[in-house]
Parts: C-alpha cells; structure tokens; sequence
C-alpha cells in the first residue's frame, strides 16, 4: 500500500476503519482479495511474484498492511519481500508485541518499510527506515503513507478527514461494510487524482516531478499507479472487506466484498 488512514478505537461500532489506496507497477502480476489457498482464515490480495500482501485479514481477527518508505533512489534488492511481514504476521499465531520484538532483530533483512499490525487487541506499529521503531498506536485517527507515521503530507491528510467525516455520519456507518452504497463517500476520497500543490509537497529525494505524480490519494500513470483501493471495518464479531480494482488508465475492472465472521470480542460476548 502506499496510503493508508485508519480510525483505532475511535467509533462506537468499528475499533478499527482503514481505508487504502496501494500503487504499484501494473505490470506486477496479483491475485485478487480472495482468501489463502493455505491459509482458510486469511483473506486479500496477493503479491504472485514475491508470494506475499500488501494488506490481509483474518476471521481469527488478525490484520496487517504494509508501505514502503520513500527516500531517495530505491532499495538495493533485499532478501525479504515486505509482503512477507503482512502474510507473516496474519497467518501466524504472534499477538502484535511478540511480533514487534521478534521484527527488531530482523528489520534490516527487509527493504524500507511501515507496517500495521493488530492481533485483535492491540494495534502495534514498526518501522525500518531510517532505523527500527515499533510500538502501540494511541487511539484516535491516523495516516501512514511512504514517509514517517502520521506525516502530514496532502494525500495522509486528504484520507483521514475522509474517514473522519464518513464515521461521524451515521447514515453511512449505520449501514454495515457489506453495503457498497455506504463505502461510496470512502471511495470517492481514494479516487481523488489532484495533484497537491508544490508548496505542500514533501521532499523525500526523488524530485518535484515525481514528487507531483505521487502526492494525489489515486496515481494515475500507465506503468505505475494506483492499483486497488481497499476498505476494512472490524466490529465486534465480523470484519468487513471491500477491494475495487483499476487497470492502468484508472478504470474500474473487478470489486471483491467479504464479511469474515469473527469470534465476538469480550465486551461483546
């Protein structure tokens, strides 16, 4: 993923709301969200080249996403997909602690990285670049996008005002994640394909140019863009999945939805 904006135990009826755009290279073969063919439980995308996710849930109530970190000129190749962070820790058993103390030791196997992880209690995140970092996420509303968590770059902020204002209608959330009509004001806000002006661009050692094309919440471009964007409600006993797909002009070209029934939270039993 390269944008991510999330509400943690900030609304009545979702701990957790994510709403994503990831942006890859079109030519990169994936699989659409769908669940793992070894994995029954785990449920999103698939990376076919490196065999990892961008982004996956799970009906034991495990969620994971990843970015990269944009510095300068790319990653030298790395012995480890990032993919394999979100694969790894959602079909493992680690509760998210675990998972961030393990990770520290191994980060540098990995290219620049930001990754989410919550194990159905606590929501941890880590870091690689410009060292490791990991620890709890604080309630309220949050963005993580290629830069450091919670930058305040144009698209973080586009995001999260987005699902800001779609939790605090409760026409929208009083419909459920399966009812595509209440996610629309979330998709509309991932489609958003301005440019941010230059003013409020950060400087991440690519240049103005490119730093243009990829500040928009949807990077529309022939070989590298926006290739889904993604939405999961977790309540209290299901999490709801939604994936839209685009091809490389920016239309739409496949949708998947899935509620996974989850074992209730204790609060809720």
């Amino acid at each position: 993923m390269c944008l991510i904006a999330l509400a943690w135990k900030a609304h009545p009826r979702y701990a957790l709301a994510v709403i994503a755009n990831r942006d890859e290279r079109h030519a990169r073969p994936a699989a659409p969200a769908g669940f793992d063919p070894e994995h029954h439980d785990v449920y999103g995308g698939r990376d076919l080249v490196a065999g990892g996710s961008w982004l996956l849930a799970s009906s034991r109530r495990r969620f994971s996403a990843v970015t990269n970190v944009r510095a300068g000129r790319p990653d030298a190749v790395s012995p480890r997909s990032r993919g394999a962070l979100v694969h790894d820790f959602v079909a493992g058993d680690d509760d998210t602690a675990s998972w961030l103390s393990a990770l520290a030791a191994d980060a540098g196997d990995f290219g620049r990285f930001n990754q989410l992880a919550w194990d159905g209690e606590r929501l941890g995140f880590a870091s690689n670049h410009p060292g490791f970092v990991g620890g709890d996420v604080a309630p309220g509303l949050h963005a993580m996008s290629n830069g450091a968590f919670d930058a305040p770059w144009p698209k973080s902020g586009h995001a999260s005002r987005a699902l800001s204002r779609w939790l605090d209608d409760p026409a929208s959330t009083a419909r459920g994640a399966d009812d595509v009509r209440s996610l629309a004001p979330l998709l509309d806000a991932l489609a958003e394909s301005t440019p941010a002006p230059d003013d409020a661009l950060p400087d991440t050692g690519v240049g103005l140019a490119l730093e243009r094309a990829l500040s928009p919440a949807f990077v529309k471009d022939a070989t590298y863009g926006t290739r889904c964007s993604t939405i999961v409600l977790v309540e209290a006993d299901a999490i709801g999945f939604y994936e839209r797909r685009f091809d490389p002009a920016g239309r739409v070209v496949g949708e998947s939805m899935q509620v996974l029934a989850t074992p209730p939270t204790p609060a809720s039993r």
